[in-house]
């Protein structure tokens, strides 16, 4: 696959990785990580998966907006949200994996407008795309 970059962006992590500091090169954001209790850290910073559901959150909303105005599907509206929920655990051939719930709620809108809606965000969103075949994602309207 050839990808005509549009835009670029880059991180650092130190420290132990789930247990340091991770920083945009730009400077303009600095986490502090640490496991969660459930995987033996104090849970006294941010984690990994708590950072890739504000990502594909966020790019999942911008991606139903993008395909409602672009298809004219109908309008997302102002108030529409999305819920990412991530998991990660073992998998049974070793190693570790994720799954994620996406839940949009897009009120007023009819049903099968916002599922259309959903399905195709779910086909253009690049997180959707990135995660497609690798991991379980599962959509669902609220």
């Amino acid at each position: 696959m050839s990808l005509d970059v549009k835009y670029r962006t880059e991180a650092q992590a130190s420290g132990s990785g789930r247990d340091g500091v991770t920083r945009l090169a730009s400077g303009m954001l600095t986490v502090t990580m640490n496991s969660p209790k459930e995987l033996g850290g104090s849970g006294k910073g941010h984690n990994p998966e708590e950072l890739f559901a504000m990502g594909y959150a966020a790019c999942f909303l911008s991606a139903m907006r993008f395909v409602a105005q672009a298809e004219k599907l109908g309008n997302v509206p102002a108030d529409a949200t999305v819920d990412a929920q991530v998991a990660i655990g073992a998998l049974p051939e070793g190693g570790f994996g994720l799954a994620v719930t996406l839940i949009a709620k897009m009120p007023g809108l009819e049903r099968d407008v916002a599922e259309a809606i959903l399905a195709r965000a779910h086909e253009v969103c690049p997180y959707s795309n990135a995660t497609r075949g690798n991991i379980e994602v599962n959509l669902e309207l609220a």
